[in-house]
């Protein structure tokens, strides 16, 4: 069974950037399709950014498309979230899932293993 611990959080002011970063322990990621996803106050757990076990495909919310970058590292056992130019609507606390084999999924439902989620506070 894998473990994931999202870090990298924190406070950071609108149009400014920060990177998230997920460890992983107990498996490789190597066979493991990743995704980031985002849940605020009062409203539902979305998809934010995806990536395939070959790290072949990704898939990003509308939303976020040319600002925010998943990318795997498997010497690293990492799964890394690049947030660019960030809005205060994404505040958030941001969690990463993993899921054996399988593409770039956007459903939260495909993906087995949950981190504990790292909070983001974006300032006006």
């Amino acid at each position: 069974q894998v473990q994931l611990v999202e870090s990298g959080g924190g406070l950071v002011q609108a149009g400014y950037s920060l990177r998230l970063s997920c460890t992983a322990s107990g498996r490789s990621l190597r066979n493991y399709a990743l995704g980031w996803f985002r849940q605020a106050p009062g409203k539902k757990r979305e998809s934010v950014a995806a990536i395939s076990w070959d790290g072949g495909s990704t898939h990003d919310a509308d939303s976020v498309k040319g600002r925010f970058f998943i990318s795997k590292d498997n010497s690293k056992n990492t799964v890394d979230l690049q947030m660019d130019n960030l809005k205060p609507e994404e505040a958030a606390v941001y969690f990463c899932a993993g899921r054996v084999l399988g593409q770039a999924a956007a459903a939260a439902t495909e993906y087995t293993y949950w981190g504990q989620g790292t909070q983001v506070t974006v300032t006006s």
